[in-house]
């Protein structure tokens, strides 16, 4: 069975879709229609912008979920087993297996990365990857500062977790992750605490679109970031993916569930090889690679 993984925030580049865009036509419809819908033109920031103009919000989730939809658009008789996303790789992983259509998709990014710089700069907030110690012994530390938000956010592979709070939170919990025996605990260069319950007003912005939109039920499961299971139901899909914002992105369970279902390979569709490196960590065993482009 093929299982197709999408990636998150992080995986943008300068370039990024220009060969698709160059080489496929269908690439390209859908390039052209993503302009069309943002109302500003993503490609040429995508294509000929910066490493710092890819990283404003209102850019970089839309224009990896593009980079991700053209890559499914171009796999010749596409038909996945089953599908799952990286936090935003989630609404590519929903239009890959038919349950959005790209149009709404791309919609809901769009509100979604604004909502989430708008909940950033409400409250100044932070993350932080921790290299070296169980998920365990992150989670006590997370939960023993009771006065400050700080929470597990990203359970990437096993010894890697990115916690997410405020800053001070954050900062204190790093300190006690070094004295408890971590390789690293180092604060991330990121807008805010994504994956926490700073991210609540999002949420809460978010909603409203989430529950207007229609969603079908898709051609295979998806395995969700919340809970790391699988789901073809459109309204359990819909709840599911508006906790997202606050809940953590489980996605070590979540290769292991698929594994365990009978994934025989891991195909990455979107910018980057970050998730087939994860996959790879999460099970040496593991068959990944990219689409051929």
């Amino acid at each position: 069975m093929k299982a197709y993984i999408f990636p998150g925030q992080g995986s943008q580049f300068p370039g990024m879709g220009q060969d698709l865009y160059a080489q496929y036509p269908e690439a390209k419809r859908i390039f052209d229609l993503a302009n069309e819908i943002l109302g500003f033109s993503l490609t040429e920031i995508m294509f000929a912008g910066t490493e710092v103009d890819l990283k404003e919000t209102k850019v970089t989730q839309p224009a990896i979920f593009l980079h991700s939809v053209a890559q499914a658009a171009i796999i010749p008789d596409f038909r996945p087993d089953m599908v799952a996303g990286h936090s935003l790789g989630e609404f590519s992983a929903l239009v890959a297996n038919k349950v959005l259509r790209f149009e709404d998709a791309l919609q809901l990014v769009s509100k979604r990365a604004l909502a989430m710089q708008a909940a950033c700069e409400k409250e100044p907030s932070t993350m932080a990857a921790v290299l070296g110690l169980d998920d365990e012994i992150v989670a006590r530390i997370c939960a023993e500062i009771s006065d400050e938000i700080v929470v597990p956010a990203n359970y990437n592979c096993p010894g890697q977790l990115v916690i997410s709070g405020s800053i001070k939170g954050v900062e204190l919990a790093c300190e006690k992750m070094k004295a408890a025996g971590a390789k690293r605990a180092l604060v991330l260069p990121v807008g805010g605490a994504f994956h926490s319950p700073l991210m609540k007003p999002a949420e809460e912005e978010l909603a409203q679109a989430i529950k207007a939109t229609t969603f079908q039920k898709g051609i295979c499961p998806v395995y969700q970031n919340v809970d790391a299971k699988p789901y073809s139901d459109p309204e359990q899909i819909k709840e599911n993916l508006l906790k997202q914002l606050t809940a953590p992105v489980r996605w070590t369970q979540t290769v292991q569930n698929m594994i365990q279902d009978g994934a025989a390979e891991f195909i990455e569709c979107g910018p980057g090889k970050v998730l087939q490196g994860l996959v790879k960590k999460i099970n040496k065993e593991a068959v990944v690679s990219s689409v051929a482009v």
